[in-house]
């Protein structure tokens, strides 16, 4: 059995995600949890895995630079990969992506609140949480929703396109890294020249593609993009930190004028094994979220969070102690209530 099999196996047991490395045992994650194989693919395999993914030339640049984020379909189904180098052997991770992209209820996420953050007509909406907590999933079901009522212009910039968007009443133009453009900064340059509606950025990653984000929204666009924070002030904590102190009034400034919404997101192990529970935090851009984002008050948005229900926004304990109370059977980790606030 060849890498192949690996793949069906994957599919099989239903996992979010399959480790492969050369010479070493594959692994799955299964609810979380990660379980182990026993077939090892040697370098021979593994060279003809990474012709079938990257193709003749790819691969070369995969054997000179090191590391690949990529994507690749097989038997009909459309996988992400990862792909690096550890101890001098080639390693990857691979996760499939659903063709189908869910509504906001499928994704247990707040219908109501998650529509009205995609019906701005600028702005900027950023969606936030550890790597492989339905981030991309809940950009892509934001891009349908508006997709599917606005007739809008909608570019993404991605590394790499993930979700496969068919144009209902939106014009959709998606952009690789790599492929379509040279970097984020640069499509984001060009992007206010191309008359666009919205705006989605796979994910920020350093000051300059902040502020061109930043640019883009006082455009008149909305933009959608990702952080890899934890909550909604750690998330503007992180923001000001890609900035020098004489810079941070400015951008908190523009920031809250801009904000419309950080949605952070957590997916939580369930004592069954098999499947994982997603969880949120919600800050929205009021008048005094506005006010203390402007004032550096920062640490007080989780008090305003607590107490925003009537507008939308929550605490991530607070959705946790719904979850309880509906009865969703949770494996409590020490490390979750240091997201909130050390009042709740």
């Amino acid at each position: 059995m060849g890498w192949e099999g690996l793949i069906e196996w994957m599919l099989k047991e239903d996992a979010s995600d399959l480790y492969m490395k050369e010479e070493g045992f594959p692994f799955l994650r299964v609810g979380g949890k990660l379980a182990r194989g026993e077939q090892v693919l040697d370098r021979q395999e593994m060279d003809r895995l990474l012709l079938f993914i990257l193709g003749r030339e790819g691969r070369e640049r995969f054997y000179r630079e090191k590391e690949e984020d990529t994507t690749f379909e097989y038997s009909g189904r459309r996988f992400r990969a990862n792909l690096f180098c550890q101890r001098g052997k080639v390693a990857l991770v691979v996760r499939e992506i659903k063709k189908y992209i869910p509504t906001f209820g499928e994704l247990n996420l707040p219908s109501s609140v998650l529509a009205r953050l995609s019906s701005q007509r600028r702005g900027m909406v950023i969606i936030t949480g550890p790597a492989g907590c339905g981030k991309s999933t809940t950009l892509a079901s934001m891009l349908e929703y508006i997709n599917k009522n606005f007739p809008y212009h909608i570019i993404s910039i991605e590394d790499p396109i993930e979700f496969i968007l068919e144009e209902k009443q939106s014009l959709i133009n998606q952009r690789e890294v790599g492929k379509d453009t040279l970097s984020f900064s640069r499509a984001l340059r060009s992007v206010v020249r191309e008359s666009s509606d919205v705006i989605m950025i796979g994910e920020i990653r350093d000051r300059e593609t902040f502020e061109t984000a930043l640019n883009a929204a006082e455009t008149g666009s909305l933009v959608l993009t990702t952080l890899h924070t934890i909550d909604a002030p750690k998330t503007v904590e992180r923001i000001l930190a890609f900035f020098p102190p004489q810079y941070q009034s400015e951008i908190r400034f523009r920031l809250s004028h801009l904000l419309k919404g950080i949605v952070s997101l957590r997916l939580l192990p369930s004592k069954t094994g098999r499947e994982r529970i997603p969880a949120y935090s919600i800050l929205l851009g009021t008048p005094t979220v506005r006010k203390y984002i402007q004032e550096g008050k920062i640490d007080e948005l989780y008090r305003l969070m607590e107490e925003g229900k009537s507008s939308g926004m929550c605490t991530f304990n607070q959705i946790l102690y719904v979850l309880v109370k509906e009865g969703k059977e949770l494996i409590m980790r020490k490390h979750f209530p240091r997201a909130t606030n050390p009042r709740n």
